[in-house]
């Protein structure tokens, strides 16, 4: 476990160098609070330009229901780029920054491909060192048994829902494994793609179909994931 933290913690100190365009953030970093393994970490305000009234507004519910509504797509910075990006990791890591709804996708020559997604809500984040154990191409969707319980709308398909346009999982699904055990997390795509850049998931990281069909291509099962500290303990096991 302090082997892991370690990883974790360097992985952190590296991403803290990283500069990023087209978006700023108020947010604080508790660096105790990450060793503790367990304590709560605050959560940061997003906030994103708006080009039509020349303004830095708080990226919430309403407003990105608003400026998807208007774009026809997520904002500049949560579109894919290729940025500048030091890190100790192979190419073909995927590094999540869910503070900041980022995934960065190892690139040689000190670069990566940055994605925006959507990650878990208050209470849901998570954080540690898993793998891709296995992909799927429109995957079926089957919600754990505690969705089941607390959600009926997730109830209807506990037998399993179809992949399709309207499947939670999107156009692609990426398996999260710890050793050989099913984390039950998952990268996915996602029917309801106004919601990448807010903390709305039940632990899984969403993207943009398109998003998530390009990454699909770029990587192989066995893939190394880092999912740096959002506001919650590590995931048990890991």
């Amino acid at each position: 476990m302090m082997a892991t933290m370690k990883k974790i913690v360097a992985a952190a100190t590296g991403f803290a160098a990283l500069c990023t365009k087209g978006r700023r953030l108020v947010f604080l970093v508790l660096l105790a609070s990450a060793m503790g393994l367990g304590t709560a970490v605050s959560s940061a305000e997003t906030q994103i330009y708006d080009s039509k009234i020349k303004k830095w507004v708080k990226y919430d519910r309403a407003t990105a229901r608003k400026m998807f509504a208007r774009n026809k797509q997520p904002p500049a910075a949560f579109r894919p780029q290729v940025v500048k990006f030091r890190t100790a990791e192979k190419p073909g890591t995927i590094i999540i920054d869910g503070n900041q709804h980022f995934l960065y996708l190892v690139q040689p020559g000190h670069q990566a491909i940055r994605y925006g997604i959507g990650v878990g809500r208050e209470g849901f984040g998570w954080a540690g060192i898993v793998r891709v154990g296995r992909m799927a191409e429109w995957p079926t969707w089957t919600p754990p048994a505690e969705m089941v319980a607390r959600d009926p709308n997730a109830a209807k398909w506990a037998g399993g829902q179809p992949g399709g346009p309207d499947n939670p999982l999107g156009a692609r699904a990426l398996y999260l494994y710890e050793g050989d055990q099913d984390t039950i997390y998952r990268i996915h795509g996602t029917p309801e793609p106004w919601t990448i850049g807010l903390d709305v998931s039940s632990g899984c990281i969403r993207m943009n179909n398109d998003d998530i069909t390009d990454l699909h291509s770029r990587i192989e099962v066995g893939a190394k994931v880092i999912v740096l500290m959002q506001g919650a303990a590590l995931y048990k096991g890991v």
